[in-house]
């Protein structure tokens, strides 16, 4: 008998608090499990929809049948040289500890690590760097359960991996991926305020000249965030502000008082340009080392809606400049700082930089301000990224369907075609992937 266990839960529901679902719960620990789950699943004419930790802001992962909870799938299953295989179900924030006794990290990371693996790469999450991609780029291999319960495992030759690295959960379940790893590696990271005209003038200058950059912009301001991490060796000598420092300035402030600003904001919207004039002009420069995960990523504790699209790199001055027009035209009151990143281009199907260097502009809602207000918001900013051919983060809020993702994704229908392969009778199927992929 398989050790998988079978449970109805009263309600599922995303990190954000946006999307939910009753489902019937099945935790498998074992490929073969995921196997027979699938098997039975696609004969009985049952959907299945495995989950990661939910931090998608769509409805990518809500399941209309049985939801599989990948938690008992976790760890290292082996290492070869720099190849690390792991298993579906293991979070972002497990895998430095798993890597270092080889020496190894993972080349780049984005900002939050709660994700797993699968989760993170299944719907495109990329940090920063021109000359890296997102965390999908780094898979050379990976084993799927397909639709009919076969199991299929792929190697870097396989012209295939470059649809299941980033397949949106639409073409089986990924029990384990092979990560292409670096040397593990520290980061000198630089924080500066800078006034806007500086952060847009200087952001391609700086994405060029710099191994990973970022800045948030505060609404309602003319100042920004900039964040610059400069490649080190893993022995390079820690300094600058310790842990608990860092603590105190990214947990305590960056969650818990801003918090309150928010929940502030949203009650009183009048006051959120006051809050983030001063919220800006707090920001202080600061420069430490430390290693890599702990720069990349940041603990987010207030919950948010958000919405990124990643355009070409040369545009993003000109959408920034359209955003910051329509806030004050259209009388929104934004408390979240807009996030703008970087990335190198890959040849992913269905990656978000596929076929081009991409910029990536995110906005941001605080989960509790008016729905309408934030539909409404998001809704204007879709339109100025639509109209630069932008390609929406598949794991974050847009609007955007199969027609519009035709047009803009080249290898659109070898996709489709992977799909039509692996998963025939539509087993992983639901409504968002229906829209986004047609059927």
């Amino acid at each position: 008998m398989l050790p998988v266990t079978t449970q109805t839960r009263t309600q599922w529901r995303n990190w954000s608090g946006n999307q939910s679902a009753t489902t019937a719960v099945a935790t498998p620990d074992s490929v073969d499990a995921v196997a027979q789950l699938v098997a039975t699943a696609a004969a009985d004419g049952t959907r299945i929809k495995p989950i990661g930790s939910g931090h998608s802001f769509t409805a990518i992962g809500v399941p209309e049948g049985i939801q599989l909870d990948m938690s008992a799938l976790r760890g290292v299953v082996g290492v070869d040289g720099k190849r690390v295989t792991l298993r579906a179900g293991t979070r972002l924030h497990e895998i430095p500890a798993l890597l270092a006794p080889y020496g190894l990290g993972m080349r780049n990371l984005g900002d939050i690590d709660r994700q797993t693996i699968t989760g993170a790469t299944s719907t495109g999450t990329h940090g920063t760097g021109l000359h890296f991609g997102g965390i999908s780029t780094q898979i050379v291999g990976a084993k799927i359960v397909t639709g009919t319960g076969d199991v299929v495992t792929l190697t870097a030759d396989d012209d295939e991996l470059r649809a299941v690295a980033l397949g949106l959960g639409a073409l089986g379940v990924i029990v384990e991926l092979t990560i292409e790893c670096v040397d593990a590696f520290s980061l000198r990271a630089h924080d500066e305020p800078l006034d806007l005209d500086d952060a847009v003038g200087g952001f391609l200058d700086r994405v060029e000249s710099f191994d990973h950059h970022e800045f948030y912009w505060f609404p309602h301001t003319r100042r920004a965030l900039a964040k610059t991490n400069t490649r080190l060796p893993a022995d390079a000598t820690p300094s600058g502000p310790g842990s608990v420092r860092r603590y105190i300035d990214d947990d305590l402030i960056s969650n818990k008082v801003y918090g309150v600003v928010c929940e502030l904001g949203r009650r009183v919207p009048a006051v959120v340009p006051t809050l983030n004039r001063v919220a800006s002009h707090a920001l202080s420069e600061r420069t430490y080392v430390a290693p890599s995960a702990e720069v990349f990523a940041s603990i987010r504790d207030v919950r948010f809606r958000e919405m990124e699209y990643a355009v070409e790199l040369p545009a993003v001055a000109e959408v920034l400049n359209d955003i910051e027009k329509l806030i004050p035209r259209k009388g929104y009151r934004v408390s979240f700082p807009v996030e703008v990143r970087a990335a190198a281009a890959d040849d992913l199907m269905l990656s978000t930089a596929s076929g081009r260097t991409t910029g990536y502009i995110a906005v941001h809602r605080y989960h509790r301000d008016d729905p309408a207000d934030i539909s409404a918001f998001f809704a204007d900013v879709e339109e100025i990224m639509v109209a630069h051919h932008g390609r929406p983060h598949w794991g974050k809020l847009h609007t955007r369907d199969a027609e519009y993702f035709r047009a803009v994704y080249p290898q659109f229908d070898d996709f489709l075609a992977v799909r039509d392969k692996y998963d025939p009778s539509r087993v992983f199927g639901n409504d968002y992937l229906r829209r986004v992929l047609g059927d």
